[in-house]
């Protein structure tokens, strides 16, 4: 198996780890957030989703989210991972349909109500384009193990 990587592949794998970094501080600021500030995403879940959650199940949820961002981190399980953080977003994406209609929404106050939803969709966007290039993503420890024991699939 050849150790060496090309310079486009150096660079793919580069970027690749940049892309990953970005999209678990983005989850990350989220989970955290379910930590320091319950109460809000009880708040969410009761008008957005319109179920009573209790603060331990959202700081449960929190954890398992922190869980999936450090595997994502170091890398391992990459298919899986990659894809639940996907998912995650894609929830989020999911519950904001008819704001999609209008981002060019302005309240009585001059203020761009809709702006956020499209932040939403490049994100979600970069999710679909981690996963489509987990075959460059040589900088972790899933590359590292596949590497010295051959391909695996959950790698």
């Amino acid at each position: 198996m050849n150790n060496k990587l090309s310079p486009i592949e150096k660079r793919d794998a580069l970027a690749v780890l940049i892309l990953r970094l970005g999209l678990i501080w983005f989850l990350f600021l989220w989970a955290i957030h379910k930590l320091l500030a319950t109460s809000q995403y009880q708040s969410l879940a009761r008008n957005f989703d319109k179920v009573e959650i209790d603060a331990t199940t959202v700081q449960l949820i929190g954890i398992a989210q922190l869980a999936v961002l450090f595997l994502a981190l170091i890398g391992i399980f990459r298919p899986f991972v990659y894809s639940a953080m996907a998912l995650t977003h894609a929830f989020t994406v999911s519950r904001q349909w008819e704001r999609y209609i209008d981002p060019f929404a302005i309240s009585e106050r001059g203020f761009p109500v809709n702006r956020n939803v499209s932040v939403s969709a490049a994100v979600m966007c970069a999710f679909i384009v981690l996963i489509l290039l987990i075959h460059r993503d040589r900088y972790s420890i899933g590359a590292w193990l596949q590497h010295r024991i051959g391909h695996r699939w959950w790698l």
